[in-house]
């Protein structure tokens, strides 16, 4: 089951990449700091996704003024990550994170590993909004082919100011 609004966010650390420079995400070092938009989404290369992760990007300077630091995961390598950026959706200034080995934990920590037709093995579509108290703030799983509303991530925080 997928973590809800009140739920303390599960800890982790992932290998990330911000462009082509690789890098380590570790939720922790955000806690007191920074809230973070963590977006889940399911692969690189997929049309959706291809529309979905640059709205982020889009919307980045406004998100830094609420005082967030964006963060997407899906369970591809960081190769691809470059790759997708180099060829399809451009460089991105936000970590994407690989949630490839151990395939897919922190979807799963986080209760979006899907284990069923269709596609198993792949992350829901979600966005959690996770204030700097490590709580989640907002919670939203989307159907894999809908692009979520950066405007519902930049109302939650709003709420947070």
């Amino acid at each position: 089951m997928p973590l809800k609004v009140g739920d303390i966010a599960p800890e982790f650390e992932l290998p990330a990449v911000i462009g082509e420079d690789r890098t380590t995400f570790r939720l922790a070092d955000h806690r007191g700091k920074k809230n973070v938009v963590l977006a889940f989404y399911p692969l690189d290369w997929t049309s959706t996704c291809t529309n979905h992760i640059p709205t982020y990007q889009s919307a980045l300077e406004q998100l830094a003024k609420l005082d967030a630091q964006v963060a997407a995961v899906s369970v591809d390598t960081l190769p691809s990550h470059i790759a997708w950026q180099q060829k399809s959706i451009g460089m991105m200034g936000f970590p994407i994170l690989s949630d490839a080995y151990p395939h897919g934990a922190v979807a799963e920590q986080y209760g979006l590993l899907r284990k069923g037709d269709p596609i198993p093995g792949i992350s829901e579509r979600a966005v959690f909004v996770i204030d700097k108290s490590g709580k989640v703030a907002f919670a939203q799983v989307y159907q894999l082919n809908d692009v979520p509303d950066i405007d519902d991530v930049i109302e939650a925080l709003d709420t947070l100011k």
